[in-house]
């Protein structure tokens, strides 16, 4: 079987952003090449005795990704991609930013980047755990969330997703009831779940993403009388504003900035008055406008965390 490779020729600085949009338009993992120097940290992880010699480092960086011939439009996807760098263009260095396609031999591709998802601790007590490993708690009071993201791809290792489960584990309280925005993987309602919240409502626009949540429910042995799934926009979709409910203690938004500053504008029916809104998927650049669409919508603004070039914002409806 043949597979097309995708290959951007970019910049080292738009990697991040790169992976984290290809990401939302059904991506299934990146592989990097670059001449970027070892750490220390990395060459004690290298159990070989005479370490490659380096590279001069010139901040290139090729981004590949791979999709079966019969599963997607190659013309599609190169504007999806062409799109996204020039949307990131306006933030970081993006290189050449060329898209070029070839053809590589039958390889398991889908599932050779699981040998790189491992078991990691998002929060204090919140340790992500893929379905194929195992691990043993460190703590008692560890909380294990088990993932097998499938083709919606949320392992919960991206910076803006583990901003989330961190102010979720700050602020979420028995009994509470959460609705996450963007669901993807189902992380962020699990997660809610796990640390005492007695309800999720989890809406995600693709239906894929919302058959991953579903399994993911499952896999960590969620009853189905504590959680609700829908697929739609609840910024368009007026049946889905119906079904969200409302008063909701908190709501937790892992997007992009794009989409977080119009959901603001709609989102407070759902949140009870003195609930939590959280938000995030925002790159630093954009904070400021969502800052800005959260005090023109009356919230209260209690706590901006960073972590790299994203950052985490915690409202108060």
């Amino acid at each position: 079987m043949k597979w097309i490779r995708f290959t951007i020729d970019t910049h080292v600085d738009a990697v991040d952003m790169l992976g984290y949009m290809l990401d939302e338009i059904g991506v299934e993992g990146i592989e990097i090449e670059d001449h970027l120097p070892l750490s220390e940290e990395d060459k004690k992880k290298m159990f070989v005795d005479i370490l490659p010699d380096p590279v001069e480092n010139d901040n290139t960086a090729k981004v590949h990704f791979y999709m079966e011939p019969e599963n997607c439009d190659p013309e599609k996807i190169m504007l999806q991609v062409q799109n996204i760098i020039s949307e990131i263009s306006e933030f970081c260095e993006t290189g050449s930013g060329t898209i070029s396609l070839s053809e590589t031999e039958d390889k398991d591709w889908i599932n050779n980047w699981k040998a790189f998802f491992k078991p990691f601790r998002a929060a204090n007590n919140i340790v992500i755990k893929p379905t194929w490993e195992n691990y043993e708690r460190e703590k008692d009071s560890d909380i294990v969330i088990e993932i097998d993201p499938g083709i919606a791809f949320g392992t919960g290792s991206h910076e803006t997703t583990r901003l989330c489960i961190q102010a979720l584990e700050k602020y979420v309280k028995p009994g509470h009831s959460v609705l996450d925005i963007g669901c993807g993987s189902g992380i962020l309602s699990i997660a809610a779940l796990k640390l005492g919240a007695k309800h999720a409502t989890a809406i995600d626009i693709d239906e894929v993403a919302v058959r991953s949540a579903a399994e993911n429910m499952e896999t960590n042995k969620i009853p189905a009388t504590q959680y609700a799934l829908y697929d739609g926009d609840l910024i368009t979709d007026q049946y889905l504003k119906v079904s969200a409910g409302q008063n909701h203690d908190i709501a937790v938004a892992n997007i992009l900035a794009d989409v977080i500053i119009p959901l603001t504008g709609v989102i407070r029916p759902h949140i009870r008055k003195g609930g939590l809104y959280i938000t995030s998927g925002i790159l630093d650049t954009k904070e400021a406008d969502v800052l800005e669409a959260m005090n023109d919508n009356q919230f209260e603004i209690l706590g901006v965390e960073h972590m790299k070039e994203w950052c985490c914002i915690i409202a108060r409806a």
